[in-house]
């Protein structure tokens, strides 16, 4: 009812809303209902009050859904506290284990993990819990068969609703008999990996048949990849208990070694010691820096100095980075010839950062070098260890340059958000930049690439030699001619460069992307290797290979202050230009051809060079202008035809409009 312009809702309708303000259940909802038919309530009451019911359960049920996942994502949270606090491979795993079933409440949960000795072809079941039998550990399933084998496959989560009974899952004789013996029936199984590597699989299970939630399923994949995290960090420490236990053996071998061996196991035990007190990386660097007596630099994966020790070492940046990404190609430290070393911080093949070290004395035994490689592992686990409460909300940067460039259509609404947070600002114009050395070594490329993509706050993929990147700008020439001069003097060979944009927003960075591309197609076509190209840049050519770019936009950018000059002032310079060129650059003949005076066209002549520049006549050039000007009259003509044929054929692209002294040009 409208009252006064504003809306007055009946007194049950009020009674609906005070119950949904109280948090009342369901049932009291449908007893003021029935209240209201046994009052005898009109019609049209009841069914305002029955829709007020409908619309306060569907609210009800829209709060109990986030109030689920809430509890899930607290959950997910404590687990992921809890588990850097477990040591262990096998302790680790049990509680892995343990909280799945109760994330979702399983029946029984279990975790199998790939196979070393076996060439990775096969996974063993290696922790349970609330299994009856003891067939379920220890079972050993390959990677063509059940659950499991679709997730090592594919990577992504696979589930059924009763498993013995659904055909699209590959059966095995044993698992089938482990799953009869178990009395299951719903698995959920989802991948345990660190980062693009997946090397085990998490599985939860019920003994009835269950239907999974795509809620469900997204917090149990959430849980896979802190297990995945948590995995690895066990297996670092367990590879860093393992060198320092070969350390110790080595002090029983040759004389000559045992007291290089006895200091190198000495100083990582007061390493490790820091780092298990939860020291940071500074403090590790200063104590690295006095068993090394030198000055130590940590670099982060972007190249950004985060630690110096001592006296920084007087090398030039360019110096560094090239060695740094010779480092990581090697995987161990490398020699610099200034005296230094560079080593690489990585865990699981991914690119954490650099130490940079300038010993006061050259290296001249094995334990410098030793404890350098160490202290950059050291320093790997204090990094893996401060971002393993949160890295169930990382993104991953190649995974959204993927969907960007796939002929998916990009969804703005998901796909800015999660840009946003990896600091990536898509919808502001970016441009394309497709690189390609023609020679070098890939890694050194590849690792800058990814160093070049960070500083720039943008996207980048290495695939077949190729380095793909999106970053922010306005003008892809530029932006291809900076990545050609820090790119060309590091890999030592010409860098060929494809660029295109700019593009604002997801939508049209495939686009730009096929653009950019051509443009590299194009400069290898024509032997133009080592060059930078854009679709504006490459002149008639652009038309041809870019998608936006059109004619309208080739003739505007060749003579279009011409074309302007005439609309504006009712000169004739396009058809002075016309005639000059049709008389082969004769004054005296264009003159004759326009029925005018040669100090005429001479006149008309310097204004077009006032407004097209010095040098139009170039050959060059003028092969553009030649080009632009049978473009123009091609389609004024055209145009003309279709008008007196009864109407102008929408393009779907019309060109601007300009009024001259014989009416519409186009």
């Amino acid at each position: 009812m409208m009252t006064g312009g504003l809306v007055s809702a009946s007194p049950d309708v009020m009674s609906v809303l005070e119950l949904l303000a109280e948090g009342a259940p369901a049932a009291r909802f449908e007893e003021l209902l029935r209240a209201a038919r046994s009052k005898g309530a009109s019609g049209d009451t009841l069914t305002e009050l029955d829709q007020a019911v409908r619309l306060a359960s569907r609210v009800q049920a829209l709060i109990s859904h986030a109030q689920q996942r809430e509890a899930g994502l607290a959950a997910l949270v404590d687990t992921a506290h809890d588990l850097t606090l477990v040591h262990g491979m096998e302790a680790l795993l049990h509680e892995i284990a343990r909280r799945a079933r109760r994330l979702l409440n399983f029946d029984m949960a279990y975790i199998g993990l790939r196979d070393t000795d076996d060439e990775g072809r096969a996974s063993s079941i290696r922790a349970a819990e609330g299994e009856t039998t003891s067939r379920s550990v220890g079972l050993k399933t390959s990677d063509g068969s059940g659950l499991g084998g679709l997730v090592q496959r594919s990577g992504a989560p696979a589930w059924t609703p009763d498993y013995l009974a659904d055909r699209d899952v590959p059966h095995s004789p044993d698992i089938d008999g482990v799953v009869r013996a178990e009395g299951l029936h719903a698995i959920l199984a989802v991948p345990l990996g660190y980062g693009t590597t997946v090397f085990g699989t998490l599985y939860g299970a019920d003994r009835k048949v269950r239907h999974f939630t795509p809620d469900e399923i997204s917090l149990m994949r959430s849980l896979g990849k802190l297990a995945g995290v948590a995995i690895e960090r066990a297996r670092l420490l367990e590879e860093t208990r393992a060198e320092v236990t070969e350390l110790e053996l080595d002090t029983s071998r040759a004389r000559s070694s045992l007291n290089v061996q006895r200091r190198v196991e000495a100083a990582y035990i007061r390493l490790i010691d820091l780092v298990l007190r939860g020291c940071d990386p500074q403090t590790l660097a200063e104590a690295a820096a006095k068993e090394l007596s030198g000055a130590l630099v940590v670099k982060d994966c972007v190249g950004r100095t985060v630690v110096v020790t001592g006296t920084p070492p007087e090398l030039t940046e360019d110096d560094v980075l090239r060695w740094t990404y010779d480092a990581h190609a090697a995987g161990c430290p490398v020699s610099m010839p200034e005296g230094g070393w560079v080593a690489p911080v990585t865990a699981g093949g991914e690119n954490l950062g650099a130490i940079v070290l300038v010993p006061d004395e050259p290296l001249t035994d094995g334990f410098g070098v030793r404890l350098l490689q160490l202290t950059a592992r050291a320093i790997a686990l204090i990094l893996l260890l401060q971002r393993t409460s949160t890295v169930a909300h990382d993104q991953i940067r190649d995974e959204l340059l993927e969907e960007l460039l796939s002929d998916i259509r990009p969804q703005p609404r998901q796909l800015i958000p999660r840009a946003r947070r990896l600091g990536i600002a898509i919808d502001e114009p970016h441009v394309m930049v497709i690189a390609r050395p023609e020679g070098g070594p890939e890694g050194r490329a590849a690792a800058w690439a990814s160093s070049y993509a960070h500083r720039m706050s943008g996207l980048v993929k290495f695939h077949d030699g190729c380095v793909t990147l999106l970053v922010p700008g306005e003008d892809p020439h530029a932006a291809g001619t900076a990545v050609s001069a820090e790119l060309a003097p590091l890999v030592g060979h010409p860098v060929t460069v494809g660029a295109a944009g700019p593009v604002v927003g997801p939508g049209r960075v495939a686009q730009a992307h096929r653009e950019a591309l051509s443009c590299l197609e194009a400069l290898t076509e024509l032997g133009n290797l080592g060059c930078v190209a854009t679709p504006q840049q490459m002149g008639f050519l652009g038309v041809l290979l870019s998608e936006t770019h059109g004619v309208g936009d080739y003739i505007e950018s060749v003579i279009g202050p011409v074309l302007d000059y005439d609309t504006q002032r009712f000169t004739e310079l396009t058809r002075t230009l016309d005639a000059y060129f049709a008389s082969s650059s004769s004054p005296t003949r264009a003159a004759s051809e326009l029925h005018v005076h040669p100090n005429t066209v001479s006149r008309r002549l310097e204004r077009i060079t006032e407004l097209l520049g010095d040098d139009w006549q170039d050959p060059e050039r003028a092969l553009e202008i030649q080009l632009a000007l049978r473009l123009h009259r091609t389609r004024r003509t055209l145009q003309h035809r279709q008008t007196t044929a009864g109407g102008v054929r929408d393009t779907g692209n019309p060109a601007p409009q300009r009024s001259g002294p014989q009416g519409p040009v186009p």
